[in-house]
This record gives structure tokens, sequence and C-alpha cells, in this order.
């Protein structure tokens, strides 16, 4: 093992040994350069004051070369802000203005101790480093059978890590802490386990309550208590699009520094949040009460993110960060809040009104996010989706036997109900059939 790697799980180990055993074997191994291209270049930097001749990027008259034909399109931006490489871990500028946002918006996370945000390549990305850092084949990573299809690819494709769902409503559809508690205890022989929060949910649009969230902290906290490792992740993909009365903050804030066998992880991003979905700006953030180890895991992501994708798109991080400090960003954003919100309310509203009777479908609870998941009872979704989008030209995604996913975020609110008359049309068309 490099002595650099060594040296990182020290600290770890001194800082918390739940920590460190948590870590995959690519995790105990991987590790930063001090002594490599990007550090000499850093010393460069700061001292070669004649000549730099190191970074592997070309200048012209003090700044980066760049062409004409791109630059005559971004000449809002100085060149030094777009065209050479951003540090691994993200614009520094734009990593402590993302904390400053996530405590504003995150009360709870109010003496917490937590690490700066390290940038990823939007959340598949910080993700991705989740399960390289955490995840050995055979460990159990709990989400619910509601999710988003690319968990599978990360943790169990990837990694080799074993998929444990519990459902995620109860019968009277309420989020099932008991299933998510019953799925931690199982593991208590292998003595670890990865969760994965995601609030708003993707496909079915649910947060859950203030009580629902205390419950989900109390199941993990239970977990550690019996002795489990956990590893658990806030996917706050959709963060800040809270609807109606849920919670309203990530729960990060209320998992970090809870107990020493829990360590919580903060993967968010201006990707959906700021509508920017193309420009792959997304965060990764660690709790713990113990500087070092925050500083070596952040050396380890570091690791990562090199032996990977070596930094992220510097214009993107630029663009954001512009956002983030303009004096209008409030404002626009609040706007695109609200018609995101008219939208959610117009489908409840539609679904509720008994104009489709209650015999082809209902719905399952959604408050929050893009989508909404219709639970057929007639049809299957998969015959639906493409009779759909055959014959009416409408385009939805069916997930299983029942369920079909309905992103009202792409779909304008005057539009709404023609797209649930066709719909409605559909399934009575195979009815027919």
């Amino acid at each position: 093992m490099n002595q650099l790697a060594g040296q990182l799980n020290e600290s770890i180990k001194s800082g918390n040994v739940h920590v460190y055993e948590m870590l995959s074997t690519l995790g105990k191994e991987i590790y930063f350069p001090k002594e490599g291209i990007l550090s000499q270049s850093a010393e460069a930097a700061a001292h070669a004051k004649k000549y730099n001749a190191t970074i592997g990027i070309a200048t012209e008259k003090g700044i980066p070369m760049h062409l004409g034909v791109i630059q005559d399109k971004l000449s809002a931006f100085h060149p030094k802000d777009l065209y050479g490489y951003a540090p691994p871990a993200g614009k520094p500028e734009l990593r402590t203005v993302w904390r400053e946002k996530m405590l504003r918006e995150n009360p709870s996370l109010e003496g917490k101790s937590f690490s700066n945000p390290v940038v990823t390549n939007a959340l598949t990305h910080g993700l991705s480093i989740v399960a390289d850092l955490f995840a050995e084949q055979g460990d159990a990573i709990i989400y619910p059978d509601k999710n988003w299809e690319n968990y599978e690819l990360t943790f169990g494709i990837r990694r080799h890590g074993e998929i444990v769902n519990y459902p995620l409503f109860t019968e009277d559809f309420k989020f099932n802490s008991a299933g998510l508690t019953d799925a931690l205890l199982a593991q208590k022989d292998k003595g670890k386990a990865i969760v994965l929060l995601n609030f708003p949910n993707n496909p079915t649009g649910y947060t859950p309550s203030r009580e629902e969230g205390e419950e989900i902290v109390a199941a993990v906290l239970v977990a550690a208590e019996a002795g489990i490792n956990v590893v658990v992740v806030s996917d706050d993909a959709y963060f800040g699009l809270f609807f109606e009365d849920s919670l309203k903050e990530s729960l990060f804030g209320q998992l970090a520094n809870l107990h020493p066998r829990i360590l919580a992880v903060k993967i968010d991003g201006a990707t959906k949040e700021e509508f920017v979905w193309g420009f792959r700006v997304g965060f990764i953030t660690y709790a713990s009460d113990n500087k070092e180890l925050l500083a070596a895991l952040e050396q380890k992501t570091l690791g990562i993110i090199r032996a990977t994708i070596s930094s992220g798109a510097h214009p993107s991080q630029t663009f954001v960060l512009e956002a983030l400090k303009s004096p209008e960003f409030s404002e626009q954003k609040e706007e695109k809040f609200q018609i995101m919100k008219g939208r959610a309310n117009k489908v409840k509203a539609l679904l509720d009104s008994g104009k489709y009777g209650d015999d082809v479908w209902t719905y399952y609870p959604f408050n929050s996010g893009y989508f909404m998941c219709l639970k057929l009872h007639t049809v299957s979704a998969e015959a639906l989706r493409l009779h759909l989008i055959h014959n009416y030209g409408l385009g939805t995604i069916a997930l299983g036997e029942t369920d079909l996913r309905i992103a009202f975020s792409c779909i304008e609110e005057e539009n709404l109900e023609d797209l649930f008359d066709l719909v409605y049309s559909g399934i009575r068309d195979l009815e027919k059939a």
C-alpha cells in the first residue's frame, strides 16, 4: 500500500475506527498524490515568477490560449475562469458559496461538523465516489422499491454490492420506516450497510413528513446502536422543490455526527436545484466531528476524482458560481419554483377531481420534485407506455408491472389535463382490446 494511503488510513482510524471499517479495499488503497504533476504545478504557480513550464495548458499573453469563435460567445467571462483546469476539488469560491447555501437552507446543520463540499461531475459521479470508497462486494446497499435505476448500476453492477429493497410505502401510504429498520437490522451479521435516502423521491415525487423524517433517523440510529456501521447517503438531487407540508431540509443535518457508527454523506448539486442539468455540477460532503478524519476523506475523494475524471469542467463551475452570487438569483429561482409547484398542484387537483374515477388507477403520494407515479389497476404499465407513445404521441416511463411515471416538470400547466385525458383514453383502449 502506498505510504500516503496508509497515512490517510491512520488519520481515519484515529478519528473514528468505525469509519475506517466502512471503507472498501479501494477506499483504503486510494490517495491523492502529494508529489506529482499537480503538486509541482501548484508549487510553481506560487513561486515560479519568471517562467512556469509545468501545467499542461497553452497560454498566450499571460492568459489561457483560446479561440475567438468560442470566446466571442462567452465574452462576459474572463478566459482565466473558463479555459484552465479547475482544481480537482473544484473552484474554492464555489465550494465556499455552496457550503454557505447548505447552512442557510438547512438550519439543522448549525453547529455540526462537516467537510467543505467537493465538486463532482453532477450527482451520479458523487454517488459513484461513495460506491468506490465504501462499497465492497457483498455489502448491503439498502434503498426502497421505488428508486432510481442507476443505483443498481452504480452500487450493484460496478461494485458488486447486494441490493436490499424494502417497500417505500406502508399500506396507508406512509413512509415505511419499519421496513427500513428491518432491512438494516438484517445486516447484523455483516456489521455494515450503505443506505440511500432520496427525497424528493425519484420516481414518486414523495418527501416524508417531519415525523417520518424522525423515524428514518431513528431507524439508522437503532442499527448503529446494534453494532452496524452505516454509511447513510442523502441523495438530494431535487432538494428545495418541496410543495407541501413535508421535510424542508435534508436529513443529512439530523444524521450528521449522530453516532460513531454512522457516516452521513450528502450528495447534491446545481443540476436540478438551479435548473442547469447539462452543466454537470454536483457536490459531495461528509459529516464527522473529527477534522483530521474529514481531511483524510477529502483526500481520498480527490484520489478517486484524479483517477477517473481528473477534475470537473471549469466553465460550468464558473457559470454556477456567478449565478449563486447574483442579486437576482433568489427571485429568479423562486419564479421557477412557483411554476413547478403550480404544475404539481394542477396534477393533484386533476387526479382528485373525480373525472377519471378510481377504477383505472390510484396515485402514489407526491408532494415535491419533478415526478409522480400512477399505480395502474387494469392494464400493464409497459403495454400502456407503448400504446401511448405509438398512438397518442405521449411519452411516459413504465416501472414494473403496474407503475407509470409522469414527469410534470416538463409539461406546461395548461397541457396537463390533456395529458391525463390521453393516459385515461389509452387505458380504456387497452381494456377493450
